[in-house]
C-alpha cells in the first residue's frame, strides 16, 4: 500500500455538520485499485458518531473497503444510521477510513469546493485549453461534428477529449439518452447522447468543476466509438479502459 500524507482541508458532512474534520489525512492507494482514498486519525472525527459493528455479508467493489478491515463502524448522527459506513484497515491501524459512496455521507469538501464520487488523485492532472485545431468527428461516413473552435481535455492516463460547441455538432443525428455519470475532476453530466449501435457516445457538462469550466455547454465524443479528424488528419481509434462497454457509464 502506498500512502503520502496530504495538507488538503477535508471534511465529510452529515447532517450539516462534518463528522471528519481534517488538515492531516492519509492519502492511501490500495494494491491494483485504481483511485485513492483518505485515512483519518481518529482525533479528527466525530468519535461518538462511530459505532463497531459485525461485518457486512458483502460490500461494495467500488466504494466498500480494498484490503484487510479490522472494524466496521456504523455512523450515527441523530435518527440517521449509516450501516458500515466506515472501517479501519490492518495496514493502518491507527486511522479510520470513512465511504465515499454517493448517498452515504451528505458531501465531501476538500478545502471549500465540494468533491463527488472519491477523492481526487494529486498525480493525476486534467488541464481543459482553449484550441482552433480543426475538428471533425465521424461515425462511418456520417459528420456529427465539425468545428474550429475545440477546447482541448488533457486527462493523465486518457486520450484527449475534444469538446464542441453545441452549435457545431449536428443534434439531429444523435438521440438524447436519460444516462448520467459524475467525476471528482470534472463534475456531473447534465446530457447524453446515442448513436444507432452506440450508446451514450456523446456528453455535456452543464456546470463542470472551477478547474475546467472551459467545457461548460460543450460537447464531447468517446474516441473510443467515433472517428476523428484532427487538422485533416484521421486519428486512430482510441484504446483506453472506455473502451469496454463495462467501464462506460450506464443509468
Amino acid at each position: 500500500m502506498r500512502t503520502e500524507p496530504s495538507e488538503r482541508w477535508i471534511r465529510g458532512w452529515l447532517n450539516e455538520q462534518p463528522i471528519v474534520d481534517t488538515r492531516a489525512a492519509l492519502l492511501f492507494w490500495a494494491p491494483e485499485f485504481p483511485v485513492p482514498n483518505y485515512a483519518y486519525d481518529w482525533a479528527d472525527t466525530d468519535r461518538d458518531a462511530f459505532r463497531p459493528a459485525e461485518p457486512p455479508a458483502h460490500t461494495h467493489p467500488f466504494y466498500g473497503p480494498h484490503g484487510e478491515v479490522t472494524q466496521f463502524f456504523d455512523v450515527v448522527a441523530g435518527d440517521r444510521v449509516l450501516e458500515h459506513a466506515a472501517w479501519t484497515l490492518a495496514e493502518l491501524p491507527d486511522r479510520v477510513v470513512v465511504s465515499w459512496q454517493p448517498g452515504v455521507l451528505d458531501r465531501w469538501t476538500e478545502e471549500d469546493e465540494e468533491v463527488i464520487e472519491h477523492p481526487r488523485d494529486p498525480h493525476k492532472r486534467v488541464d481543459a485549453l482553449p484550441s482552433s485545431r480543426h475538428i471533425r468527428v465521424l461515425d462511418g461516413d456520417t459528420v456529427l461534428a465539425d468545428s474550429t473552435d475545440p477546447v482541448l481535455l488533457f486527462e493523465t492516463g486518457l486520450p484527449i477529449r475534444y469538446y464542441l460547441p453545441e452549435a457545431d455538432v449536428d443534434l439531429s443525428l444523435l438521440t438524447p439518452s436519460a444516462n448520467h455519470s459524475r467525476c471528482p475532476y470534472k463534475g456531473a453530466t447534465t446530457a447524453y447522447w446515442s448513436r444507432p449501435g452506440k450508446e451514450n457516445v456523446a456528453w455535456c457538462y452543464g456546470e463542470p468543476t472551477p478547474a475546467v469550466g472551459a467545457i461548460q455547454g460543450r460537447i464531447a465524443f468517446y474516441n473510443e466509438l467515433v472517428t476523428l479528424e484532427v487538422d485533416g488528419v484521421r486519428q486512430p481509434r482510441a484504446v483506453s479502459i472506455f473502451s469496454d462497454p463495462k467501464q462506460r457509464p450506464t443509468s
